[in-house]
């Protein structure tokens, strides 16, 4: 998850903790640590590529515009879903994401019960969806579940 407010990033975390605590969710705060991490670069050598990318729009030092064309160019990371998951719902920004290679676009739930509900139904349908082998995971989620 890109998300720079840490009140945002920790109402998800609890939220996916009460839904599936089998999900790992790593949390960086802008554009350009959320690019060091997909690359493995610096402090993130030894982390885990993801599965998917929830992106926050409105991100310092690189916004996610930016993080999405950098990501979609790259050979390496171009297969990952990225969704984006932000407050505006400015048709503009809707576009403009969908251009440059989003995978999805959902304006951030106002609430935590309605926070909740979407983190089910959104890893839900995550882990369901299949993708072409050289575009992305068969399997999206890593899921130890049932």
């Amino acid at each position: 998850m890109v998300e720079d407010s840490a009140d945002d990033a920790s109402l998800m975390v609890r939220a996916l903790k009460r839904v599936d605590a089998s999900i790992d969710l790593d949390v960086v705060t802008d554009g350009y640590e959320a690019l060091q991490f997909l690359r493995h670069a610096n402090s993130f050598a030894n982390t885990t590529t993801p599965d998917l990318v929830l992106l926050d729009l409105n991100t310092p030092r690189k916004n996610g515009i930016e993080v999405l064309r950098e990501l979609k160019a790259d050979k390496q990371l171009k297969g990952i879903p990225i969704v984006v998951m932000t407050t505006s719902n400015a048709p503009s920004d809707i576009l403009d994401a969908y251009a440059v290679g989003a995978a999805s676009y959902i304006t951030k739930p106002e609430d935590f019960e309605e926070l909740k509900e979407f983190v089910r139904a959104f890893f839900d349908y995550w882990r369901r969806a299949e993708f072409p082998a050289a575009q992305g995971p068969a399997h999206v989620l890593r899921y130890s579940g049932g």
